[in-house]
């Protein structure tokens, strides 16, 4: 008789970078204007990330299980939402 042993083990990376936004501005719709203005940092902080065990998604807010990847952003006073 034979016997199939199988594993499955899910690693993620995190990265996290701080932008500044103008004050009085939807910062949803400034972030997606001006995404040339961060999008390479966000990929060289990302690049540089350690492969970490799990999901990841036990940090912030995360809802996108089903997703590859998922986008986020956070400001100061806590109000944040998905890019």
């Amino acid at each position: 008789m034979k016997v199939k042993i199988m594993q499955r083990s899910v690693y993620h990376k995190y990265a996290e970078i701080e932008v500044e936004v103008p004050k009085d501005v939807d910062v949803q719709e400034w972030l997606m204007d001006n995404e040339v203005n961060w999008d390479d940092i966000m990929d060289n902080a990302f690049s540089k990330a350690k492969y970490e065990f799990g999901n990841g998604m036990d940090t912030y807010d995360w809802s996108d299980r089903d997703e590859e990847s998922e986008w986020m952003y956070m400001c100061d006073d806590g109000f944040g939402g998905h890019l």
